[in-house]
């Protein structure tokens, strides 16, 4: 019977977890709520932190205009961003970037400070022809820049377009200049194959514009091309590096021919290459003898002249004067007196003949154009080292070349580089020690001035001081806390003081009640035993009905009655 009565249900965690909170002070209640707030602080703010996106990027180098539309956009979508670089760069989420770049790109952004042909769009009405021929050279320029921003070196460019009034009188007539302004991502540079692209672009965007009046520069003020007269100097950069990819080859065929034969490091040449850049045109004729077995005729012309007229006959007087006879047949017709005879007008009188013959003349015509780039004089300067020997001790010793070798050597490199003695080119090959260079040694960087391991150990440093926080608030506060909030149990003390725990029969609870009441006092005893949990009591119970039933039977009699009593009141 009694043993039924006090078989209870074992109470849920969340009831003794009320029960002990119950028995708290508001000291101790007020400070468990504090170590749950900081808890709960420090965990919400670590995972903030571990959730923290990483920025990309988004775009830099941007004018003020366009930063502010862009910022407008995302504060409207609820975009993350960062401005840094004094407001010139723009970082959003990395897994962001590239969706926002179309986004802002359909709507225009960013412009770059510079307006295109959409200018001409937005005319008024009543524009003045000055006015529009600013706009149309605005946009020019805003095309010109924008054309020139899609080479990959360049981060920016401006381009500004001096053209001048037309005019209708020659006399005063100027011709247009162009200056382009470039700026370049760090570390980059523009190849001069690139530099006379953007020259001719904008000689061929701007109508009767030379490209010798184009001028380009750097952010740094470096004159990468410049405006140059067509009557000066042909002599410039691409020049320049003609003849030093000239001379390079020279050296290459030089290095190919003896690397096999003496090794790399065991010579050192110098090619000195002298250009001619001056452009001739040379038009000469040559006129030779034509002899008899080649003669070729041009031209022949014989002119022959016979006279018949007969001499002036008869008296002179009234009868020669007489008109003329009318012809009449000469055989009805009888002869006039005074007429000429018949058969002495057949005969000739005088004759002359003449005869021309025109050769040809053996002529040349001889029309000579020298190109640019054309080589007039080489120089060449060998230096050859020592030859190593191994003597008797088996050890390698220089020794100089001999003459022979030096002879094959010179008519390896004449060979090689195309020696032309009419043109005065020169060849010095030299032999002689090589000194061995002086190997300075570099003292290894210590170990705490590398900058992998500073990397490394600022990124352990961050992680150490955040476990540190961690610790120091569980340690330090927390866990204090807990315990003021949860008591520790027998059990526990027994394994902190090492001693091993044994499990609490009801003779075992018996004993410990005894030994507390008969150690501590009326009111300590009360206190460790409202300290006790509800299983404890439940254990001590047991263990008391079993030793005395029928006090027990007696006391839930008395509760029964008194609650019938109660209930009867």
């Amino acid at each position: 019977m009694a043993e039924e009565v006090l078989a209870a249900p074992t109470p849920s965690p969340l009831q003794v977890v009320m029960e002990n909170f119950n028995r708290l002070t508001p000291k101790q209640k007020m400070a468990g709520a504090v170590a749950l707030a900081m808890a709960a602080a420090l965990i919400i703010g670590v995972w903030m932190w571990s959730q923290q996106p990483q920025y990309s990027v988004l775009f830099s180098n941007i004018e003020e205009k366009d930063g502010g539309s862009i910022i407008t956009l995302l504060q409207q979508g609820n975009v993350p961003y960062k401005v840094e670089n004094g407001g010139t760069t723009i970082m959003v989420p990395a897994n962001r970037a590239n969706e926002l770049r179309l986004t802002l790109a359909a709507q225009g952004l960013p412009k770059g400070g510079m307006v295109g042909f959409e200018l001409m769009e937005s005319q008024k009405l009543g524009l003045s022809q000055f006015h529009e021929q600013i706009n149309y050279q605005r946009a020019l320029e805003g095309e010109l820049a924008r054309t020139i921003l899609s080479i990959a070196a360049v981060a920016g460019a401006r381009v500004h377009l001096a053209i001048p009034k037309q005019t209708a009188f020659l006399r005063n007539e100027q011709k247009p200049t162009a200056s382009v302004v470039v700026n370049l991502h760090p570390g980059r540079k523009l190849e001069h194959a690139q530099v006379a692209g953007i020259v001719h672009l904008i000689a061929s965007s701007v109508p009767e514009l030379a490209a010798n009046q184009v001028s380009v520069i750097d952010q740094n003020g470096n004159l990468l091309a410049r405006q140059r007269k067509q009557d000066g100097p042909a002599l410039d950069d691409t020049q320049l590096e003609y003849v030093r990819n000239v001379e390079e080859s020279y050296a290459q065929r030089i290095q190919t021919i003896l690397e096999p034969m003496l090794g790399n490091a065991n010579f050192r040449s110098q090619i000195n290459a002298d250009i001619d850049f001056d452009a001739t045109e040379q038009t000469s004729e040559t006129f030779k003898p034509n002899p008899p077995p080649n003669t070729a005729i041009r031209s022949q012309q014989t002119n022959e002249n016979v006279t018949n007229q007969p001499p002036a006959q008869g008296v002179p007087g009234a009868l020669s004067n007489q008109p003329p006879v009318p012809a009449t047949s000469p055989i009805t017709t009888p002869a006039v007196p005074g007429a000429a005879q018949s058969g002495a007008a057949l005969q000739p009188l005088n004759t002359a003949r003449s005869a021309t013959t025109n050769f040809e003349v053996d002529k040349t015509v001889q029309h000579t154009k020298r190109s640019l780039g054309q080589v007039k004089r080489i120089s060449v300067a060998l230096v050859v080292n020592n030859r190593l020997e191994k003597d008797a001790k088996g050890q390698y010793k220089p020794v100089p070349l001999t003459d022979p070798e030096i002879k094959k050597i010179n008519d390896l490199v004449r060979e090689a580089v195309g020696y032309n003695e009419k043109r005065g080119d020169s060849i010095n090959v030299t032999n002689t020690a090589f000194t061995e260079a002086v190997k300075e040694e570099i003292p290894p960087l210590p170990f705490w001035k590398n900058p992998e391991i500073i990397a490394l150990v600022k990124e352990l440093a961050r992680w150490l001081v955040l476990l540190g926080v961690i610790a120091m608030v569980w340690f330090g506060v927390i866990k204090p806390l807990l315990r003021a909030v949860a008591p520790v149990k027998p059990d526990d003390e027994d394994e902190l003081n090492g001693e091993e725990a044994t499990p609490l029969s009801a003779d075992n609870m018996e004993e410990r009640l005894e030994q507390m009441e008969e150690e501590m006092s009326p009111e300590l005893l009360e206190l460790e035993l409202a300290k006790m949990s509800y299983e404890k009591k439940l254990t001590r119970a047991r263990a008391v009905a079993e030793k005395d039933p029928k006090m027990v039977a007696q006391l839930i009699k008395e509760w029964i009655g008194g609650s019938s009593g109660s209930e009867g009141r």
